[in-house]
């Protein structure tokens, strides 16, 4: 039974979707969770593409201990030096360097010949051997690269030190057969893969990610990428919780396994679906809300007289519980921070004190506090730092008879305050229209979500929104009883990264 090693790369990959802007704090918070889930490799970012990243990349290096963290460079010496001072506090580092090899590639983008590119990719893992025990080496596009030169770029890197090469399928285009093929003629072609890890890296642009992923296990591949919940460029990345309830179900089939904790699945994807505000459709294949619900009355006969019948997973297995009502507005410090603990968080005391004080205002408007409503509370209460804005009170008069009207408080980081009103089209739109004037940014709302975190009239309100300014796609998102209230906190957040993000440069996508 071979052990098929896990590459996260939802904080750097993932974070390439339209929209998703994860900071540091969260980034952390993602990457301690994915080190409990059990992944080998924590691509953590790009630390040359902006200081921002650098910044993240250095402090996920930090707090990680059993994982690897790993940051993306370009085979150019400035991006490989930024990554070395990104993970100098790194218990394990490794560098990934990349380079495209297909003829689009080498024509278009890089106006270089075959030798140079071959020539550059040896001379970028030489220079990264100097920083790194580890180096993995990608070869950008592989999947479209003619197979004798691929070979070749391979077995020369290879030969300059790099550990672990990569044959990523950058925009999706391969069918299972025909990537599993590849790894076939290299496996043939250079025998010295047998030396290192053989990763693979599949987008999802015609759905095969997951398969050709599992095609490339089949054909030898000893290493698999992906992101939770498959988020990432244009249609995603394979999704890793897939791939690992494939092996693990179908060992009998595929011989292999990974050494995932199965059951820290669901957390780790609702936590990665909350702080980037990409949500799980309800039919997502071992984390979606109906992969376990049976409404044909058939398979629910089934069900009941044998599970197996129609269910091939055990939601337990992937870590989904009933809530267990435990904590209520008597329930004191200690059994929160317990509670907290439990649900894999680790927080700072200030930041449990901040959550319980949240906590305490959630118990006056609700009686029965779940698993999920600490979850979505805590979430929210993750930003770090200064913010430039927060909102301090939302007032509404509405009537379908007269136009919405609403004025918004705001405190500015400097402590002072700013008060706007507005009118609008509806309720959000007056909000929104007086936040705008608050905080003087001009700004297109161009996704708005409401989620319900748990049942009942009382329940939380999730919102979710992602504004644009110029080339800059942020997300927020707000918590609240009052979905009015979560609406205009999702929107203030949003603003707040625009802000933050305002002069830095746009990472660059790759892969």
């Amino acid at each position: 039974m071979r052990t098929i090693e896990i590459f996260d790369t939802t904080l750097r990959d993932g974070e390439q979707s339209p929209g998703v802007n994860i900071s540091t704090n969260e980034k952390v918070e993602i990457a301690l969770q994915l080190e409990k889930l059990g992944v080998t490799r924590i691509e953590a970012g790009f630390a040359a593409a902006s200081p921002g990243d650098q910044k993240s990349v250095a402090e996920v290096a930090k707090r990680v201990k059993n994982s690897t963290v790993v940051s993306l460079a370009r085979a150019v010496k400035d991006d490989m030096d930024k990554a070395y001072e990104a993970l100098r506090d790194a218990q394990n580092a490794s560098l990934h360097v990349f380079l495209a090899t297909s003829p689009i590639h080498r024509q278009y983008k890089l106006n270089m010949s075959k030798e140079q590119v071959l020539e550059r990719a040896v001379e970028a893992v030489t220079y990264a051997k100097k920083y790194f025990t580890e180096v993995q080496f990608s070869a950008e596009d592989a999947a479209r690269t003619e197979i004798d030169f691929l070979a070749q770029v391979v077995e020369a890197v290879i030969k300059a030190g790099a550990t672990t090469v990569n044959i990523p399928d950058t925009v999706g285009y391969m069918t299972p057969i025909q990537y599993g093929q590849i790894f076939s003629d290299l496996r043939r072609l250079v025998p010295a893969t047998e030396g290192i890890r053989l990763s693979c890296h599949c987008h999802d642009d015609l759905g095969m990610a997951v398969a050709n992923s599992l095609a490339a296990v089949e054909a030898g591949a000893t290493q698999v990428e992906g992101t939770i919940n498959g988020i990432g460029e244009r249609a995603g990345n394979a999704a890793l919780e897939e791939v690992a309830l494939a092996l693990e179900t179908r060992k009998d089939y595929y011989q292999a396994t990974t050494k995932l904790h199965l059951k820290e699945i669901a957390r780790t994807s609702q936590l990665v679906s909350r702080l980037t505000g990409m949500i799980v459709p309800g039919n997502k294949a071992v984390v979606g809300a109906n992969a376990f619900a049976h409404e044909s009355g058939i398979h629910q006969d089934g069900v009941l007289k044998e599970v197996t019948t129609y269910e091939i997973i055990r939601p337990e297995s992937v870590g989904f519980k009933s809530n267990k009502l435990v904590l209520g507005k008597h329930s004191g410090r200690h059994a929160f921070k317990e509670k907290l603990i439990e649900l894999g968080y680790h927080l700072e005391q200030e930041e449990v004190n901040t959550a319980f004080a949240a906590f305490k205002v959630l118990c006056d408007k609700k009686k029965e506090i779940s698993d999920d409503d600490i979850l979505a509370l805590v979430d929210t209460k993750m930003v770090k730092g200064q913010e430039a804005f927060q909102l301090e009170s939302v007032q509404l008069t509405y009537g379908n008879l007269s136009v919405p009207t609403a004025s918004v408080r705001l405190m500015c980081a400097d402590g002072s305050a700013v008060e706007e009103a507005a009118v609008g089209n509806g309720s959000v739109d007056s909000i929104y229209k007086a936040i705008d004037r608050a905080t003087g940014e001009d700004v297109t709302l161009v996704d708005y979500k409401i989620l319900s975190v748990t049942q009942g009239k009382d329940a939380l309100g999730e919102v979710f929104v992602r504004l644009q300014q110029g080339e800059l796609t942020v997300t927020g998102r707000g918590v609240s009883t009052d979905v009015l209230e979560a609406s205009a906190i999702a929107y203030v957040r949003a603003i707040n990264k625009i802000l933050e993000r305002r002069g830095e440069s746009v990472p660059v996508g790759v892969n």
